[in-house]
């Protein structure tokens, strides 16, 4: 049988834009042509000169500045979105009412009550065919799906601690102008809403089955309490977001959690570490060494007790077809793999997963731990509806 032809149209073309549009392009070859054909119909970004860019760099058929003309495009089918949080429902909202199949970069949403609307619409999208993703590109490394096999497997037996960080340093700079992802009206948050949802998506994701958790206890802190406006540096505007958030968490056993961000976090680059500890075994992972998974079996005789270095490189699951599965990774490959892993969804008719549903757990914490960093108290969750 002919492979279908999926029409993709990217909203956004900055960072993440580019990053998107580099995997659809990639698939085709490392994935030796499956599971589809994929045609990059549109793109769209408020800079023309961007839109353009991406007409002429990436191959794009059409750009425009007006993402409906990509959402109702009748070539496209799906619709990646790159934008900034601010404008994730709209979009969402248009592209699943157009019945297209949506891709989306974290967070969900703005808040947690755009992200429960939205996730009960892609339910009511999904009884017509319709997938949805969000991006936790972590989840796709092949560290991370060992890490996750094996805790499924009851590797770590019961849960004693999971412990975890997610550290940047691009903020420490004062002078560091007020950009998008400074300003709450734009974010809705800040490095809880930055950085937070990869770190929260990978701890619910690997223990999901195993425990989950029951209640936060958070703290944010506003380091550089103002900064330069990007269209006027001589004049400086006060900071509404978070530098740095941290939280504990309790989980329905009784194990124990901590979970930490921050974007001055000196002499760190992307800094995704995690830890988890239980009482047949540990495993730990930092994304600065993507290519091994730590781990530590007490089953073993106490002789042989030590943590182990478990090569995973690019071992990633069939149809992976290139490169060698020896060869070292790279950052870009979790991008690739995960969007692999939505068209396939689509082509073969799967479970799309991250799906909204998961995203929206995701900001049910986020929401905790904001709660109590302003109450001074501990959250229980689930929060009340």
């Amino acid at each position: 049988m002919a492979k279908p032809t999926i029409g993709v149209g990217v909203i956004g073309y900055g960072l993440m834009g580019r990053v998107h549009t580099y995997a659809w392009r990639t698939i085709p070859l490392l994935y030796n042509g499956e599971p589809c054909n994929i045609k990059l119909v549109g793109v769209c970004d408020v800079n023309e000169q961007a839109a353009e860019a991406g007409r002429e760099q990436a191959g794009f058929f059409f750009r425009t500045t007006d993402y409906r003309e990509v959402v109702h495009h009748p070539e496209v089918q799906v619709v990646d979105i790159c934008v900034p949080n601010r404008w994730h429902g709209e979009i969402i909202r248009e592209a699943l009412q157009a019945g297209k199949h949506v891709y989306c970069e974290k967070p969900l949403a703005y808040s947690y009550e755009e992200a429960k609307e939205l996730a009960a619409l892609a339910r009511d999208a999904a009884k017509r065919g319709v997938k949805v993703q969000v991006v936790s590109e972590y989840r796709f490394f092949p560290a991370t799906m060992k890490a996750k096999e094996l805790a499924q497997s009851g590797f770590i037996g019961r849960l004693f601690h999971f412990r975890g960080c997610y550290l940047h340093s691009g903020y420490i700079d004062p002078n560091r102008p007020l950009e998008w992802r400074l300003r709450k009206e734009i974010i809705g948050g800040g490095v809880l809403v930055d950085l937070g949802p990869h770190l929260l998506d990978l701890m619910l994701w690997l223990l999901e089955g195993v425990d989950e958790p029951v209640a936060v206890c958070g703290m944010t802190e506003t380091f550089i309490k103002e900064r330069p406006l990007p269209e006027d540096p001589s004049k400086k505007a006060p900071v509404e977001v978070d530098d740095a958030a941290s939280a504990l968490i309790r989980f329905k056993s009784g194990a124990l959690g901590y979970v930490e961000f921050s974007r001055v976090a000196t002499g760190t680059e992307d800094e995704l570490r995690f830890e988890i500890h239980g009482d047949k075994g540990a495993m730990a992972f930092n994304l600065m060494e993507p290519n091994w998974l730590w781990v530590f079996d007490r089953t073993q005789p106490p002789s042989d007790w030590g943590f182990k270095k478990l090569s995973t490189v690019q071992k990633y699951p069939p149809p992976a077809a290139y490169p060698s599965p020896k060869f070292t990774l790279g950052w870009m490959r979790s991008h690739v793999h995960a969007q692999f892993c939505f068209l396939d969804a689509i082509v073969n008719d799967k479970p799309a997963k991250p799906d909204f549903d998961d995203a929206l757990k995701v900001h049910e914490l986020m929401e905790a731990i904001y709660r109590s960093a302003q109450s001074g108290n501990w959250v229980s969750l689930p929060l009340e509806q």
